[in-house]
């Protein structure tokens, strides 16, 4: 099972957060976190962000990174929203 635990932060408090499973062994690690991006967007009502090489560098590396009124297209109401894989089946 693969697991994308989303969180929405303003002034260092969770605002809201959501879990996303996906257990289709069918799709690529990549499919599942654009699949998992898509329904979290979907869920807070927000645009899709933009995946900027320090946000990938990090989620690479850590396998959780923050998305920044630099990576939307839109104002935010919040100041980051974070991802972190949680759990994933190897």
């Amino acid at each position: 099972m693969f697991r994308l635990w989303a969180k929405i932060f303003k002034n260092n408090r969770m605002l809201r957060d959501i879990v996303i499973c996906n257990e289709d062994p069918e799709l690529r690690r990549t499919q599942k976190i654009f699949a998992a991006m898509d329904e979290i967007c979907r869920s807070f009502d927000l645009s899709k962000p933009i995946w900027l090489d320090s946000t990938i560098k990090d989620f690479k590396r850590h396998d959780k990174t923050r998305f920044t009124q630099d990576n939307f297209m839109e104002t935010i109401d919040f100041d980051y929203l974070e991802i972190h894989v949680i759990e994933e089946d190897e």
